[in-house]
């Protein structure tokens, strides 16, 4: 079933009786090349991969819950590529430019929408670290424009320019950056990739890992043991937890990160907008909600909810922001589980176990670098290589002084 303008048409004229399921439910086979563990975005995107650009077969996914259940469901919806340091500024200059093209791709409409960011700067010490910053992004072809007070009071009239403690001076803006439909993300990766013939196995947790002499045999799962010649884990906030079934100790903590809609209002935000003088970012939604988030909460948890302080504070910035937020009534609120590495970056490498592989650490990034991630790591799964965009991502980088300190904050909540 593939969609189009004309199938729209003809099936709002025959009563919408032509629509099918967007993928099928099978039963897990004894036995895979490759199985992937998390149904999210980033296991998803590499299941359609491998199958599409890689040309493999005999997939499966493996997913505890349904797909789109984690971390792909439960995010802002940010998309861009405005990174300074050369490990991270390629791989989301690539993660771009997939989703550029993702919609024609995938045949499905994950709206995509390039409607821009622009990152504020409070000081001439932070004007001159986003001139560098923009200096970086145009090097690997990211584009970025450094505004003027004078030119973003033309965009954002509404901003508290003149706060006393908080002044608004200017901001990096990242034209091609945007947002998309995080669920429709999800749904268009699995489409695409059960049209390519992957399993994606539902209700499915992963147990355990069957492993002989240093050799990765299979995964045992709550529907039986299931054999695998290659097994990748992209399971989020959930790693420390499925690799310490494996014996792998990971440099990794798992926090909730919030996130909040407003109900619906008039357009109002030109783009996505984040706070330099704290961590709030916030952009408007299709339907009108002010969508928006700051910091992870400050402990360690798998549950998908936060705490009453992590609100205050992220609405605490929203208000010296642009203190109109306050006439905005909050619709609601979620959680997600942050992988949190040691340096702020992801992790995609080979495991000390032959045929054990990690796509995790993706901390705040992990929404818009799911195409690139997907790619990446389908890449390492098929060649045993680690993908041109992604050699930074060592798993032993911690152990020999190559951490890639995008913020320099890593997992540690007091250093946020």
């Amino acid at each position: 079933m593939a969609f189009s303008g004309f199938r729209v048409v003809k099936e709002a004229l025959t009563g919408h009786k032509g629509w099918g399921p967007l993928w099928r439910n099978p039963e897990p086979q004894a036995q895979y090349d490759f199985i992937i563990i998390g149904g999210g975005g980033h296991g998803l995107a590499t299941a359609y991969h491998l199958a599409k650009t890689y040309g493999k077969s005999r997939i499966a996914v493996l997913e505890k819950g349904w797909l789109g259940s984690g971390n792909i469901g439960r995010n802002t919806t940010i998309i861009r590529s405005n990174y300074l340091l050369p490990g991270n500024q390629p791989f989301y200059e690539f993660s771009m430019k997939l989703w550029e093209n993702q919609e024609q791709d995938l045949n499905f409409n994950s709206m995509v929408s390039q409607r821009t960011i622009i990152n504020l700067f409070h000081s001439d010490g932070q004007r001159d670290a986003y001139r560098r910053r923009g200096n970086a992004m145009h090097l690997s072809g990211a584009g970025g424009t450094l505004l003027s007070q004078h030119e973003l009071r033309e965009i954002a009239p509404f901003l508290n320019y003149d706060n006393a403690r908080f002044p608004i001076k200017g901001g990096l803006r990242q034209e091609r950056a945007g947002t998309a439909r995080h669920d429709g993300v999800a749904w268009g990766y699995a489409r695409a990739a059960d049209r390519l013939g992957v399993d994606l196995i539902q209700n499915c947790e992963v147990t355990g890992f069957r492993i002989q002499a240093g050799k990765l045999q299979g995964v045992e799962t709550t529907r039986g043991y299931i054999g695998a010649k290659k097994v990748g884990v992209a399971v989020a906030g959930s790693s420390s937890r499925v690799m310490a079934q494996a014996g792998i100790r990971l440099p990794i903590e798992s926090h909730v990160l919030q996130a909040f809609v407003s109900e619906g209002l008039k357009p109002i935000i030109p783009g996505v907008i984040t706070f330099g003088a704290g961590h709030f970012y916030v952009s408007q939604s299709d339907k009108g909600g002010l969508v928006f988030g700051g910091d992870i909460d400050g402990y360690n948890t798998y549950a998908q909810r936060g705490n009453l302080p992590v609100i205050e504070d992220v609405l605490e910035g929203g208000m010296a922001l642009m203190p109109m937020l306050g006439r905005a009534r909050l619709l609601r609120s979620w959680g997600g589980i942050m992988d949190m590495s040691m340096d702020g970056s992801p992790i995609i490498d080979r495991t000390e176990i032959e045929g054990l592989y990690l796509n995790a650490g993706w901390c705040y990034g992990g929404f818009k670098a799911t195409p690139a991630s997907g790619y990446t790591f389908a890449h390492l799964l098929a060649t045993d290589t680690p993908h041109d965009t992604a050699t930074a991502y060592r798993l032993d980088r911690f152990a020999r002084g190559y951490v890639i300190d995008e913020k320099g904050v890593g997992a540690q909540p007091n250093l946020h």
